[in-house]
């Protein structure tokens, strides 16, 4: 009988028993329960409540932690975390009917160069992991390679050597995990080398003013005595000889220009100058025309009706004598 109860207390240790889960930044992250089925209860927890399900037909709740919100539960026991930051590492309780389940969740990041890498160019490679209380032991190394390095390494002049597959080896306590990453590393481009160029032979007859240039080209000698060669490839501040030539006759054309503008724009200005004084004299010699308008008369009012006079008062008679 106490072999049976200690068999059925090492399962329940052993079911109980957490597991280690490694998340990268940016991405998602599923995390078992380690309970066989549901029964009538589901919790998650990091500290504080995450979510909660207390039957399969209802609605999980979910707590007020910024993880809660991106939180979700899948074959009704399982966790999964989406778009995981640097802060969500920690210790997860899933308690299922009362028995609790720890797990830990491991977040890193890796920071390498996206573009390949000149050659003798500066480079780094790190490896970011955080973990409860810091246990996490991070180290570089490169695909079958015997070096080791620490989670922050510096590729100070790279060559074709580090071109490949390195390794992020991450371990807690007994679980590890491995991020592999291509580095590349351009191939330097050959140098072209031309064979050096015979001096072709000077002619006889121009053997005293004249000398072959390497080029193939005759340079004339100076009184003095001595030569220049001009080449198609003389190089002077830069720039070849026929670039100078060219940059020289457009700032001539230009020149040119602006000087033909200002002369007809000096000459029409002058001209009007002239064409106003002209004017100005002709209107001076013609007499003023006033512009007198006829206007008609105006027609004659109608008469009106005659007036019907008043009569004429009565004269007085003689006061009748008696």
């Amino acid at each position: 009988m106490k072999t049976i109860i200690l068999f059925g207390l090492v399962l329940g240790a052993l079911s109980a028993a957490g597991k280690v889960f490694f998340a990268e930044v940016g991405q998602k992250v599923t995390m078992e329960c380690g309970a066989p089925n549901f029964n009538s209860k589901l919790e998650w927890s990091r500290d504080t409540l995450i979510i909660r399900l207390t039957s399969k037909s209802s609605l999980p709740s979910k707590g007020q932690s910024p993880i809660a919100k991106r939180s979700k539960i899948l074959n009704d026991k399982d966790l999964e975390i989406s778009a995981v930051m640097e802060t969500d590492f920690g210790k997860f309780t899933c308690n299922m009917a009362g028995v609790p389940h720890e797990h830990v969740l491991i977040v890193f990041s890796v920071l390498v160069p996206s573009d390949a890498l000149e050659v003798g160019a500066h480079a780094t490679l790190e490896c970011r992991v955080k973990s409860p209380d810091d246990a996490a032991k991070v180290k570089w190394q490169k695909l079958n390679g015997l070096q080791e390095y620490s989670h922050k390494f510096d590729l100070k002049s790279a060559d074709s050597s580090h071109k490949g597959i390195w390794q992020c080896k991450m371990s807690y306590e007994q679980d590890t995990f491995t991020k592999n990453i291509t580095i590349n590393v351009k191939d330097p481009v050959p140098v072209p080398t031309t064979p050096p160029l015979k001096n072709k032979a000077p002619n006889s007859k121009n053997r005293q003013n004249s000398t072959a240039s390497p080029c193939g080209l005759t340079s004339f000698a100076r009184p003095g005595g001595s030569t220049k060669n001009w080449s198609k490839d003389t190089v002077f501040l830069g720039l070849i000889w026929w670039i100078w030539v060219a940059i020289g006759a457009g700032g001539l054309v230009v020149i040119i220009l602006i000087v033909v503008v200002i002369v007809v724009y000096k000459r029409n200005k002058r001209r009007k100058r002239k064409f106003l004084r002209m004017k100005k004299g002709q209107l001076s010699k013609n007499p003023k025309m006033y512009c007198q308008c006829v206007r008609q008369t105006a027609a004659a009012k109608p008469q009106q009706g005659r007036r019907r006079e008043k009569p004429s008062a009565l004269p007085l008679q003689p006061l009748l004598q008696e």
